[in-house]
């Protein structure tokens, strides 16, 4: 080929300047894979996302169309950002090195001294003399603001380390937004992320909601395409409308089937979905195990409950009108059935998680049971610490619920808050037992420990209201601020790594109260339906022996527990059943 010619490609098509470096490297012909990168990276849009499987070369494309990129014009100002320095800097440093060895990339070289050539930043040699330098190296904490480039490379921003809790994550998306700032005003400049997500929650999902477009390309072809969201590259997503099998190889070239089956033998099924398949749905489930359809959301009656409540899953019982802040398909669902009589509950309770002043809550959940049962009828939160209006409201929930015991937690105040209690409790003259639980167990654990059990279970019913008040509440807050502090959101977002998320005074007033009735819990509520019937069949034999040709004994079978308790009641004084009494 004319030399002409070839240098008309390379600056022409990236594949083309991408497979001569190769071919400097001694590397393998660039794979589908790669390719298929570098042509996203070329025509792709202005803002845009590669995920692609770990050891597809990502960084080292995308180093190349760096050069590419100052190869057609050498005055573009880029800037590389790493979740480290370090990262960013060795991102950079090979830039360098291609253009020292790379005999056709030879004019890039600095022609003086006055131009800039270190790890940090250097200068390519036909730029013109400009404030900002060819390409800069800076970590994603590092300083990014006073810059200007007309190319962002973010470079695995997103690692384990910035990201395992939710305020991490909203904190590097933070920083994340701030290339915005930073990018100049042409119509070319571009900004680019490379990288693997973590979770769910990882802040690529989010940038795809703010138009950087990702191009996902997972090391096998997936079984469930919906959990891509739509988002495959459009080469895979062809290969499988025509027909590609589920489960083999998108690229044999870099990895074969045998390859990747060793790989996941050896890292594990969730590692591997993550790595390689680019999947986060199995590593969430497994990671957050709170899920909000296993409650049974309801409307609870502040004084009786049903002997059994029968959890569904089905779509048609999803309630719709419900505000959801969890993960994504993740549905509050209202039960299939409400069976046997019902009558009143066998204890209520007000548990309390104190804060004193400042950014946290004190939080206190009613909670009553029957039968094994949980119903949560009210939860209610206060920014004042633990001040004589916040005491007296909990107390006044308390009245109004009929609540018999008060479980404090202690580690805040050491025990402070439980006397401040008694205090109202003589004012007000109510007779209410305080009970103070001093936790030792890390808090994301004690909290996962309480519930997990129970709403595996679908033991715990959810007033209605709660979720409507949860989500309404705070409402002059920032929409941000707001999530972090709703129960709901908690929950799903409680894993067992420290400092899961950022507030949780809620959600762990709710475990305490759970906790508490884990006693409870042994109560098959099948077990107690069977004890009631056989105590229905006592009080008919009963009637018989006590009245034998009585007409009206034929009509025991026609009424209620509650009548027959009260018919036992007036036996003795009757010698027979008192039936007007009775319907009265």
């Amino acid at each position: 080929m004319h030399t002409n010619d070839l240098e008309a490609n390379l600056r022409s098509d990236f594949r083309y300047f991408l497979t001569a470096i190769w071919a400097h490297l001694k590397l393998p012909q660039p794979t589908r894979a790669q390719l298929c990168i570098a042509e996203y990276l070329q025509h792709g849009p202005k803002r845009l996302q590669i995920q692609a499987f770990r050891g597809v070369g990502k960084s080292w494309i995308t180093a190349a169309f760096v050069l590419w990129t100052l190869f057609n014009n050498p005055d573009k100002k880029i800037m590389v950002v790493s979740a480290s320095k370090d990262r960013a800097d060795s991102f950079s440093i090979f830039c360098q090195r291609l253009i020292l060895e790379v005999t056709w990339l030879g004019h890039l070289k600095p022609k003086s001294d006055d131009q800039r050539w270190s790890r940090v930043s250097f200068d390519v040699g036909p730029a013109k003399p400009h404030q900002a330098p060819s390409v800069k190296s800076v970590g994603i904490t590092g300083q990014l603001t006073g810059s200007r480039a007309d190319l962002m490379i973010l470079d695995d921003v997103e690692v384990p380390g910035n990201s395992m809790t939710e305020l991490m994550r909203e904190k590097l998306l933070q920083l994340c937004t701030e290339t915005e700032s930073i990018l100049t005003p042409h119509a070319d400049s571009r900004i680019m992320f490379l990288g693997t997500p973590q979770t769910t929650f990882t802040i690529y999902r989010k940038l795809a909601e703010r138009n950087y477009r990702p191009f996902v390309w997972p090391a096998r072809y997936p079984k469930k395409l919906a959990n891509y969201e739509g988002l495959l590259a459009p080469q895979l997503a062809e290969d499988i409308e025509n027909g590609a099998e589920p489960w083999t190889v998108t690229d044999p070239a870099r990895f074969n089937d045998e390859d990747l089956i060793e790989r996941e033998a050896a890292m594990g099924r969730s590692n591997f979905m993550l790595q390689f398949m680019l999947d986060t749905t199995l590593s969430d489930a497994e990671k957050f195990p709170l899920k909000m359809a296993d409650l049974v959301v309801t409307s609870v009656n502040p004084s009786t409950a049903p002997e059994s409540v029968v959890w569904c899953s089905d779509p048609q019982n999803i309630i719709k009108d419900l505000p959801t802040v969890g993960l994504p398909g993740d549905y509050f669902y209202s039960p299939m059935q409400l069976q046997g009589n019902w009558d009143p509950y066998s204890e209520t309770i007000c548990s309390i998680d104190p804060s004193g002043r400042g950014t946290d809550e004190t939080a206190a959940t009613y909670i009553s049971q029957r039968n094994g049962f949980l119903y949560v009828h009210e939860m209610r939160a206060y920014r004042e610490g633990y001040s004589d209006n916040t005491l007296l409201d909990i107390l006044r929930g308390c009245k109004k619920y009929k609540v018999t015991k008060l479980l404090i937690e202690t580690n805040f105040g050491d025990g402070i808050v439980a006397e401040l209690f008694k205090k109202h409790l003589i004012q007000t003259k109510q007779n209410i037992d305080i009970e103070e639980v001093r936790a030792n167990v890390r808090k994301e654990d004690r909290i996962i420990d309480a519930l997990e059990p129970v709403l595996n279970q679908h033991r715990l019913v959810m007033d209605r209201s709660v979720i409507e008040w949860d989500f309404k509440s705070n409402p002059t807050s920032p929409p941000e601020e707001r999530l972090l502090y709703m129960l709901f959101y908690q929950m799903s977002r409680m894993c067992r790594e420290k400092g899961a998320v950022k507030h949780d005074d809620r959600l762990d007033s709710l475990a305490q109260g759970v906790k508490y009735f884990t006693d409870a819990m042994a109560i098959s509520a099948n077990h107690e339906i069977a004890k009631r019937k056989f105590e229905e069949w006592q009080d008919l034999e009963q009637a018989w022996l006590d009245d034998p040709q009585s007409a009206a004994n034929h009509m025991v079978f026609g009424m209620t527990y509650t009548q027959r308790q009260k018919a036992r009641s007036l036996n003795g004084k009757n010698k027979g059943y008192n039936w007007v009494s009775i319907d009265k």
